[in-house]
């Protein structure tokens, strides 16, 4: 008799036990591990080859006045640095290259480099000699002819290439001897647009601007 009853007992407790474990909740076993995807390497090639050609249509956009490309290649914050300190922005830009304040008989890039920075960011330096180049300012004509070199910083926004920053320098006669095989040699408009082709400063500059930094007092 009491064997009976532990075997009754024991089968409660079996009968207890599969019914606790038939309704306890089932872990997820399907766990998802989320790894991070590295950021694909840049295109160096394509990157540098994109912004070569958007140096080298400077001239033509000066020559032709195209100021529709200038508000599309340049952002809006851009700051610009001449040679002797002063900056120019977009609105001043515009309102030279549309009024056709430069020209020039010929002009040569060369020592063009980009370096890419990530796949939003580039820099390009060079080398711009200008042959009779002239600057149009005030009621005078000033002589911009000469050597400039130039950097230039680019970010992609919105999936095109703005120009941020640039910035220029006077170089000296011989500067021109390194030639670059990038370099766009048969370039025929002026491409001041990022030259600062003044030889003297002006005590009084005039506006800022990207195609020259404040023209110099104009030659006797």
């Amino acid at each position: 008799m009491k064997r009976s009853k532990n075997i009754q007992l024991l089968l409660a407790f079996v009968v207890i036990a599969l019914v606790q474990i038939g309704c306890a909740t089932p872990q997820n076993t399907n766990t998802t591990t989320t790894v991070a995807t590295p950021e694909a390497t840049p295109d160096k090639a394509a990157i540098e080859t994109e912004l070569l050609k958007i140096e080298n249509d400077w001239p033509r956009i000066i020559k032709e006045r195209d100021v529709e490309a200038v508000r599309r290649l340049e952002a809006d914050d851009v700051l610009l640095v001449y040679w002797d300190g002063s900056v120019g922005n977009k609105e001043q830009d515009i309102k030279d290259i549309g009024a056709g304040n430069l020209s020039a008989d010929s002009i040569q890039m060369s020592d063009t480099r980009v370096i890419v920075v990530d796949k939003d960011a580039a820099v390009v330096s060079g080398l711009i000699t200008i042959t009779g180049g002239k600057f149009k300012v005030d009621d005078r004509t000033v002589d911009v002819s000469g050597n400039y070199r130039f950097l230039d910083t680019f970010a992609r926004r919105d999936g095109q290439w703005k120009l941020v920053a640039g910035s220029s320098v006077k170089a000296p006669a011989g500067a021109a001897a390194t030639a670059s095989p990038k370099a766009s040699p048969n370039a025929s408009p002026s491409p001041a647009v990022k030259a600062s082709p003044a030889t003297k400063p002006s005590p009084k500059p005039a506006p800022t601007k990207r195609p020259l930094p404040p023209a110099p007092a104009a030659t006797p």
